[in-house]
């Protein structure tokens, strides 16, 4: 399944109002995100969409650490796991824009400006 086709109360933990009196809903929310970043993976998916599922899954966790009437345990699980979570997001983005490119496109824009 794409990341198109997931309810948008998956993709955005805050979009779900009763999500902060519902902690389950975003444990829901998050297991189901897990298991599609899973089998995405496993297909060979596109590397974008792996990595929007990926930092979707780490906002999830985020959230759910935030969360001050969560049991500690789970808290401090959740704030780890978004740690991890966000490593592989950052080893999965497209690589940083060399120097050289840097330079070409900020010399392109002040000349485009004149």
């Amino acid at each position: 399944m794409a990341i198109e086709n997931i309810n948008s109360a998956f993709i955005e933990p805050n979009s779900v109002n009763s999500a902060t009196t519902q902690p389950e809903l975003l444990v829901s929310a998050v297991l189901h995100l897990m298991s599609q970043y899973t089998a995405q993976h496993q297909n060979h998916a596109e590397t974008n969409g792996c990595t929007k599922l990926a930092s979707v899954i780490e906002r999830h966790l985020k959230a759910l650490a935030a969360l001050p009437n969560l049991a500690p345990v789970l808290r401090t699980t959740c704030q780890q796991l978004s740690e991890q979570w966000a490593a592989v997001v950052e080893r999965t983005m497209p690589r940083a824009i060399t120097e050289v490119q840097k330079f070409g496109l900020l010399t392109r824009l002040v000349n485009a400006s004149r």
